[in-house]
């Protein structure tokens, strides 16, 4: 199974949508490692992985490739799954 990873920032408009996608994923067991970027360790975070819009949502399979991405907004949470799912 693969892992969530979401860059977000308190002040972005469409980042409430990808905090409750965030929510939603870990009430399914679905494992979700998310990153405010407006912290020292969140923008370190976001800086490796190149994040230039918000929010970014990535999902990795279990050798940390990348099997699924969405940049500057927040997808179905279908859409995730199926990445999850794939990895």
């Amino acid at each position: 199974m693969g892992i969530v990873k979401i860059f977000y920032k308190d002040d972005c408009p469409m980042c409430p949508a990808a905090k409750k996608l965030k929510d939603n994923l870990r009430d399914m067991n679905v494992p979700v490692d998310d990153y405010n970027v407006g912290t020292t360790d969140g923008l370190a975070e976001a800086t490796y992985y190149r994040v230039m819009a918000l929010p970014t949502i990535l999902v990795e399979d279990d050798a940390e490739n990348s099997v699924g991405e969405w940049r500057g907004n927040v997808p179905h949470i279908d859409e995730v799954l199926s990445a999850v799912q794939g990895a």
